[in-house]
């Protein structure tokens, strides 16, 4: 099956993201949101983005003006269903994809694939409620998409060979590297990190160290790029605390309970840089640690 259009449906960090590696890569591209403030802002948001691509020499000004000529923005969910794939990037809540996945249902093409750009849930589990699960599977990219070269492909238990290779071509044809992960909660990449961000978190919140010293010994000493603490910040704390969540459930296992300090933050709406707090007020003009 050749993949030529996309519809995603999710106009946030992600959803614009995965629709301007898209439109850059050929694909004719839809872009789906229940707010059309989030569409127009994801609009905006993709300008600006390849703006800069074209400014740092990775794109030219015309491959900038194609691209954004491919995108368009549809408030109606059943428009995409057309769509030669779709790639659902909305929150990390189950409940809530269950639910786009069983309105957009009656609008699919017989051979659209779906896909979810969740960080945790199961795939087989978001597949089994829907008319398709040999073409449904998990295509997990990282944050922030342009930039980001890794994409987790993650199968769910009855997702076919056909629906993983045409990904698999799909991931190529975006200038992205593909990693197989198998369906357990919140694949390779946040079963791995999310455990050393919590744990940071833990750090904190029994005194070892401070803000400042955690992100700076694991810079340093470790030569992450940013601190546990800078990067759950920017992942927003939501969605660590969900992540976390998934793992706790769906492992059992005790290494894996969120940091109540982590809890603290998101029940107090300190989700990180979305919402201008979290480790750090970025209110100022330099960030400032809350602790």
């Amino acid at each position: 099956m050749e993949i030529r259009t996309v519809g995603v449906i999710g106009a946030g960090q992600m959803g614009n993201g995965i629709a301007h590696v898209c439109a850059l890569a050929g694909y004719d591209v839809s872009i789906n949101d229940i707010s059309t403030e989030a569409l127009d802002r994801a609009m905006h948001t993709i300008a600006e983005n390849l703006d800069r691509q074209v400014a740092r020499g990775k794109i030219t000004q015309g491959e900038r003006d194609a691209a954004l000529a491919r995108i368009s923005t549809q408030p109606d969910l059943g428009a995409l269903g057309k769509a030669d794939l779709i790639i659902e990037a909305a929150t990390e809540n189950e409940t809530l994809k269950h639910e786009i996945f069983k309105n957009l249902a009656p609008h699919l093409g017989e051979q659209t694939i779906l896909t979810s750009n969740t960080s945790s849930i199961s795939i087989t589990r978001l597949a089994s409620r829907t008319d398709r699960p040999e073409r449904f599977m998990g295509l997990h990219f990282m944050n922030p998409v342009p930039i980001m070269q890794l994409v987790e492909l993650i199968r769910g238990i009855a997702t076919s060979e056909e629906t993983y290779h045409v990904m698999q071509g799909v991931v190529e044809r975006l200038g992205k590297t593909s990693a197989s992960a198998e369906d357990f909660p919140a694949f390779i990449v946040n079963r791995i990190l999310m455990p050393m961000i919590n744990e940071a978190i833990y750090t904190l919140y029994e005194g070892v160290g401070t803000v400042t010293s955690i992100d700076t010994s694991l810079k340093l000493g470790a030569n992450h790029p940013l601190g546990p603490l800078e990067l759950a910040d920017f992942i927003g704390l939501d969605t660590c605390l969900a992540i976390m969540n998934v793992l706790h459930d769906g492992l059992a296992d005790t290494k894996y309970r969120p940091c109540p300090l982590l809890v603290k933050y998101v029940e107090a709406g300190w989700l990180g840089r979305k919402t201008q707090r979290g480790f750090y007020d970025y209110r100022g003009d330099e960030p400032v640690p809350t602790r």
